[in-house]
C-alpha cells in the first residue's frame, strides 16, 4: 500500500497516509464549515488505509474542537497549518488535509463540497465510523 507523507509548514506535525487508491482517483472533499473554508482544507479518507501522525513538539500542537465537539482538529500552533482531524475521545479514526502532503498536487480531482451541519452527533459518529481512515500516533 503506497504511503503519502507530509507535514505542516514548519515540520512539527508529520503525517503518513497509506492508501491503495491512486491520488488522482481519490475523492477529495471540501467541507463547507467555516473552519475548513478558512483553512482551505481539502480532505481525503480511506477506510481500508491508515493515517499515522507524529508530533515533534507536543507543546506546539493545538487540538481544536468546535461545534459538536466530536473530533479534534490538529493544528500546528507554530505555523497554523491544519493537518488532520481525529475522532474523539479515542482518536482512532481520521481524515487528512491533502494540502499538507508532499504530493498534494496529485490529489487533483475537483473537491466535492460537503455540508455536515444537519447531522446529529450520532449520525456524524456513524458516518465517520463507516468512512474515516484508521489512525494511529507514531512515537
Amino acid at each position: 500500500m503506497p504511503t503519502h507523507a507530509g507535514h505542516c509548514h514548519c515540520g512539527n506535525i508529520e503525517v503518513e497516509f497509506d492508501t491503495a487508491i491512486a491520488p488522482e482517483q481519490m475523492a477529495v472533499r471540501a467541507c463547507q464549515c467555516s473552519f475548513c473554508r478558512k483553512h482551505g482544507a481539502r480532505t481525503a479518507v480511506d477506510p481500508k488505509g491508515q493515517v499515522r501522525i507524529r508530533v515533534k513538539d507536543e507543546g506546539l500542537l493545538a487540538r481544536y474542537q468546535w461545534n459538536l465537539r466530536t473530533a479534534e482538529f490538529l493544528v500546528c500552533a507554530r505555523c497554523g497549518c491544519y493537518v488532520a482531524a481525529l475522532t474523539s475521545p479515542d482518536r482512532s479514526l481520521g481524515t487528512v488535509n491533502v494540502n499538507v502532503l508532499d504530493e498534494a498536487g496529485r490529489f487533483d480531482r475537483p473537491p466535492q463540497p460537503v455540508d455536515y451541519d444537519a447531522e446529529t452527533p450520532e449520525e456524524r459518529r456513524r458516518r465517520r465510523e463507516a468512512g474515516w481512515t484508521p489512525a494511529v500516533w507514531r512515537r
